[in-house]
């Protein structure tokens, strides 16, 4: 555990990891109908900018997974931070200069993607490897909240950063990138690893062994993140297009708009990880109930139209986010020992890109369909999640496995996830 009079910074430290990574979408929602425009792009390319990013963030999350288990958490990060902030200076420079720049601006997007595996789901790993108990679901909380502080701040500031020239927000990725890196290194202290790393055949088995005895729950749970997150930016996709085609909104005032739900989702989240602890019932009482509130939302948002009660409506769903994933977060974290931790936690971040990189697309196709049709497909996926969780999420069978862990030196550590 880190000294007290480092604890802070530490926590920063992982706090803007994956902070880091939710600027690499968020910064550029306002910004994708100017994009739009600029390269005469079909609503199918735009929605790839996102979806690019998020592709090549899924498929590379677990390998690096497997590295940080390996060799280090910091191995993996400080790379991937560089590769980060590499991808923003080429899709900037495509954009300014470059003739072909839509290309240039995905592979852009793809080196951005490949480094942010080595963000969010290595701050969950960090914060499991270095907090226990109670404070481990503190800073796991915390580490939500830092993720949903980026979604709210950063359509406001892509749409400042907008106002110099649209593409400015591409530049800005290296700068934030580096403030992480200088904190990761002096910050994070990590633990030495007592014995050496497993080879990769034992560690295969390992993690076969894991998902054979608590798989069940384990993918559930993987799903329910991924819903939170492909409601999320599906929602911000769709707010993002209406409210510059239909409302003429568009700069900092649209900016400032998108960041309303996120508000709430990421005030609720840092109040939820704070209050949980090592309560697995309550835990899943939360999920549950976060997720039946995202599908009440999503089904009265089919009979509101103007800005001010949609608005009011879709809070209801923020808040219903903000609850599930930092419970989610908590079982996922703690399900396996530490050096199975940055694996499993990395699979968890590769099924959330997953559902941030389907959103805009699907979101878009459902936009062209129907309105109605969009808004309640969306509450019975969620009200479906819900009961899934509901039967799959076994807390006293968890809670049984955490004490034969006290007895004796087996799979898991502890049962408490981020």
């Amino acid at each position: 555990m880190p000294k007290q009079k480092h604890k802070g910074m530490t926590i920063a430290a992982i706090g803007s990891i994956p902070l880091i990574l939710v600027l690499g979408n968020s910064m550029l929602i306002p910004i994708l109908p100017k994009m739009k425009s600029e390269l005469d792009l079909s609503q199918f390319q735009t929605s790839m900018i996102i979806t690019a990013f998020s592709i090549s963030a899924a498929i590379m999350i677990p390998i690096l997974g497997y590295f940080s288990d390996r060799f280090s958490r910091k191995a993996v990060v400080i790379p991937a931070l560089i590769l980060y902030g590499s991808g923003g200076i080429l899709a900037g420079a495509a954009a300014a200069w470059f003739s072909n720049a839509y290309t240039w601006i995905l592979a852009g997007r793809i080196m951005q993607g490949i480094g942010a595996a080595g963000t969010t789901s290595m701050a969950m790993a960090l914060t499991g490897d270095l907090f226990k108990g109670g404070e481990q679901s503190k800073v796991l909380g915390l580490v939500e909240a830092s993720n949903g502080f980026g979604k709210v701040v950063s359509p406001i500031i892509g749409s400042l950063l907008a106002l110099l020239f649209w593409y400015a927000a591409f530049f800005a990725f290296p700068i934030f990138c580096l403030i992480s890196i200088l904190l990761t290194i002096f910050f994070i202290k990590e633990k030495k690893k007592k014995k050496e790393p497993p080879t990769l055949g034992n560690y295969v088995k390992g993690l076969v062994s894991v998902f054979k005895t608590e798989g069940r729950w384990l993918f559930v749970a993987y799903l329910a993140g991924a819903t939170c997150l492909f409601t999320l930016f599906g929602i911000l996709f769709y707010i993002s297009d209406i409210l510059e085609k239909d409302y003429k909104i568009d700069g900092v005032l649209k900016g400032c708009i998108l960041a309303i739900p996120l508000l709430f989702m990421t005030t609720t989240s840092y109040f939820t990880g704070s209050k949980i602890g090592k309560n697995m019932k309550l835990m899943k009482k939360l999920i549950v109930i976060g997720l039946l509130l995202m599908t009440i939302s999503f089904g009265v948002l089919v009979f509101f139209t103007k800005l001010v009660p949609f608005f009011a409506t879709l809070v209801i769903s923020s808040i219903g986010t903000g609850l599930a994933l930092p419970c989610i977060n908590s079982f996922i974290t703690g399900s396996v020992s530490m050096d199975k931790r940055g694996f499993v936690t990395s699979l968890y971040g590769s099924v959330r890109f997953l559902g941030v990189a389907i959103g805009p697309p699907i979101y878009g196709a459902l936009m062209e369909w129907s309105r109605t049709g969009m808004f309640l497909s969306t509450a019975g996926l969620t009200f479906l999640v819900g009961l899934l969780c509901m039967a799959f999420i076994h807390v006293g069978k968890k809670e049984s496995s955490k004490e034969k862990e006290k007895e004796k030196d087996t799979l898991f550590e502890k049962l408490q996830f981020t």
